[in-house]
């Protein structure tokens, strides 16, 4: 099914479907797109935005580091984020957390000093999938990493929590979890890492003023993320799936929202992936953000089948997601 490049290219496809509507209200994209948003690619190639060019350098440094630790994969990682903070492709309004934590990282100080310790916004998440993707990874690895990821810029525990997660959601849909079951696993998973603090991956990100302990300092994260996921069953259960899908799950700009956000997009209608972007990409929050996670969500369930055919050669990067895409599939 090819789940890999599914969900890689789905993420691309949901970010420059959102890329144009990410400041828009609701009702603009509405009166221009219809109550399903937008629904074909703009432009040749579709631009992205920094949510794949992020998650293209995850990807990319996992597959330069080899064997996945945190002493291996870090110092690649690094390179990874400020060689994109560097580059003149790097002019899509990128989040100011990941531009600042890039500065303090260039100059060498261990990374926990650069993070910015009090931000959970979504760069944390936007950019995680390949670490549910790729194969071979123990269940330590992929969420360490994915926290690690995470924490290299954004230092808050939902930001942490959420990425794993959403790495979670991509590599068990890619699996062949059935989506009904989805959020029910999730929560399982959120009151199961409860009490467990990544210390091989994170060492002393936890110390902060008022934090007394690690634990203390994760649970925070777990809770929230549940919390946002309780809303998505909320919403679901309502079953009232018209209009602006941030009223019932959040804008999106932070973490756990636009993990909530992109699932709440993709569940009520898993089978239809073009569907599932263009509700994500017509919302009134960090559009382009929804667009792309919920984007991995189909392309990992329905592989690159959920795709048009012709968007592969339309879409901005199609060479470097292709070539990862090839390698983990």
């Amino acid at each position: 099914m090819r789940n890999a490049s599914g969900s890689l290219f789905g993420l691309a496809y949901g970010d420059a479907l959102g890329k144009p509507t990410e400041f828009q209200g609701y009702e603009s994209i509405v009166a221009r797109h219809g109550p399903g948003g937008p629904r074909d690619l703009e432009g040749d190639p579709a631009l992205v935005t920094d949510d794949t060019q992020m998650a293209l350098a995850v990807g990319e440094a996992l597959v330069v580091a080899g064997t996945l630790t945190p002493e291996a994969y870090e110092p690649v990682l690094r390179r990874a984020f400020l060689d994109w903070a560097a580059s003149p492709d790097n002019n899509r309004a990128p989040g100011m957390t990941c531009l600042r934590a890039c500065a303090d990282l260039s100059d060498g100080r261990p990374w926990q000093r650069a993070s910015q310790l009090h931000s959970k916004g979504c760069g944390a998440n936007m950019r995680v999938t390949p670490l549910g993707l790729a194969p071979g990874l123990t269940e330590d690895q992929r969420a360490g990493a994915a926290q690690l990821q995470a924490g290299l810029t954004h230092g808050h525990a939902t930001g942490l929590a959420a990425s794993e997660l959403t790495a979670f959601t991509v590599r068990w849909l890619a699996d062949g979890l059935d989506p009904r079951e989805l959020v029910s696993a999730l929560r399982d998973r959120c009151t199961a890492q409860r009490g467990i603090y990544r210390e091989d991956w994170l060492g002393d990100l936890w110390q902060r003023p008022a934090v007394d302990n690690p634990v203390q300092f994760i649970a925070r994260g777990w809770d929230e993320t549940d919390a946002a996921l309780e809303r998505v069953e909320s919403a679901l259960r309502r079953d009232d799936t018209g209009g602006d899908p941030c009223l019932a799950t959040g804008e999106g700009w932070v973490a756990e929202e636009a993990l909530a956000t992109a699932l709440y997009c993709y569940l009520i209608s898993p089978e239809e992936p073009v569907s599932v972007l263009g509700r994500g990409a017509a919302s009134s929050g960090d559009s382009d953000s929804i667009a792309c996670l919920a984007g991995a969500f189909a392309g990992a369930a329905l592989g690159m089948a959920a795709w048009p055919d012709e968007w592969q050669h339309r879409i901005e990067y199609a060479d470097r997601l292709r070539a990862l895409g090839d390698a983990w599939d």
